[in-house]
């Protein structure tokens, strides 16, 4: 995995330094929001979505100019649903990333208009993308449609709507996996395809929802079986809060078994990909090697 590590410190490092520009731009009034955008987005975090986006873009021919913005785009919508998640009629969660939530640090008014300001402001690059041609519009639409009240937002809402709920089945956990975890990561990696011309679009989109299961799946078994120090949260809150999780519909053992199944449904739909596809193929693993 050193050459995965080193390419993914190269997709990373060169995200953090258009995220860096744009953190340098930013000058809000007050300050204090101003300040509570750029601390939760300088909280570090392995920038999965825009990494993947970068590479994907690469993988098949896209280049990194024309999706880096939407990169950054995703990247402040993904950090918006953080600071809510975090806050106290959510999730309530006082960590983030190893270090305070944005509400323990700013308040929770503030926290909330932390995320609207992120979230506004994504739109507005997108909207800025636009004016490049028909397929930017299109890229940009997509991403909108994922974080919406038919992508993320209701993810969300199933999520708070089923704690504690003991009705709840497996269908619905797939409602709130797929609405909640896969709809941005998939964005990262249909992106590129948009943007060049429907390349590969029905893998790609295919791949970004198995990835986001695999995500979410090794997510919940964190909950249970990480540890505060590599994860940076709280953990044993899925418990505590009644959430539906994998861990309660499949079984703690039963969602390590499906861990391996949906990294194999990944491995196929990458076979399907012309060119080096290697980065993704250790991508999988990487998500996989989070249970260590």
């Amino acid at each position: 995995m050193a050459e995965f590590d080193k390419i993914y410190a190269r997709y990373l490092n060169a995200f953090n330094a258009h995220l860096d520009e744009f953190c340098t731009g930013l000058n809000c009034t007050p300050g204090i929001l101003n300040d509570s955008l750029i601390y939760s987005l300088k909280l570090g975090g392995k920038r999965i979505r825009p990494v993947l986006m970068l590479a994907v873009a690469d993988i098949i021919g896209t280049g990194s100019d024309k999706v880096i913005n939407f990169a950054l785009a995703l990247e402040l919508i993904h950090t918006y649903s953080l600071i809510h998640d975090d806050l106290p009629d959510m999730d309530n969660d006082d960590f983030r990333r190893g270090k305070p939530s944005n509400h323990k640090v700013f308040g929770a008014g503030n926290a909330i208009l932390a995320g609207d300001g992120l979230l506004n402001t994504a739109y507005s690059i997108l909207f800025d993308e636009c004016f490049k041609g028909n397929e930017f519009i299109s890229a940009a639409k997509y991403i909108c449609d994922c974080a919406g009240v038919y992508g993320m937002i209701a993810g969300q809402s199933a999520d708070l709507l089923h704690e504690n709920d003991s009705t709840a089945d497996e269908e619905t956990l797939q409602f709130i996996y797929d609405k909640k975890t896969a709809k941005l990561i998939t964005a990262a990696v249909v992106v590129p395809s948009i943007l060049n011309g429907g390349k590969y679009y029905s893998e790609l989109k295919a791949l970004g929802k198995k990835l986001g299961y695999l995500f979410q799946l090794t997510d919940d078994i964190l909950d249970v079986e990480g540890n505060f120090d590599k994860l940076g949260k709280s953990l044993g809150k899925d418990e505590e809060e009644g959430k539906l999780t994998g861990v309660k519909v499949y079984g703690l053992n039963n969602c390590k078994l499906r861990v391996d199944i949906i990294g194999d449904d990944c491995i196929k739909i990458i076979d399907g990909l012309e060119g080096d596809a290697s980065f993704l193929y250790d991508f999988v693993s990487y998500i996989k090697t989070r249970l260590g």
